[in-house]
């Protein structure tokens, strides 16, 4: 067992289905559920034009074995129309890595941002109060 994961079991959070936005999805963290919820949040305010989550699967042509293939948490759209993928990540596993690391190869001009541990330690305690259904 890898070192930097946290223990099995210590999350009272269950994975399920939540409605955001008029849709019903499934969450399998309580990070990205959150998530989906802020980026809502900043559709509602007018800061973001969409977003959508888990619709898009990158392949890795020439790969035959192991990590094939990539496919982000969430497609934000940005008001001017531009498209970056974010991923919810409170750690890095190796599998992870091999992913970010292939799609910066076969896919370098698709714009990936890493929201890690660090956004919801920082930002958390603020956006419960600003972000309805925050859990």
């Amino acid at each position: 067992m890898d070192a930097r994961l946290p223990p099995k079991g210590t999350s009272t959070w269950k994975p399920g289905h939540r409605e955001i936005g008029g849709r019903r999805l499934y969450f399998r963290s309580k990070w990205e559920m959150n998530y989906a919820r802020y980026l809502e949040w900043l559709k509602d305010k007018g800061e973001i034009k969409d977003w959508e989550y888990e619709t898009v699967t990158f392949w890795f042509e020439k790969i035959k074995r192991g990590v094939v293939s990539y496919k982000p948490d969430f497609k934000v759209t940005e008001n001017n129309g531009s498209v970056a993928y974010h991923e919810v990540k409170g750690w890095l596993d190796p599998r992870s890595r091999t992913k970010l690391k292939r799609m910066a190869i076969y896919h370098p001009a698709v714009k990936v941002v890493l929201i890690e541990k660090k956004f919801f330690s920082q930002n958390g305690k603020k956006l419960n109060g600003l972000v309805p259904g925050w859990e």
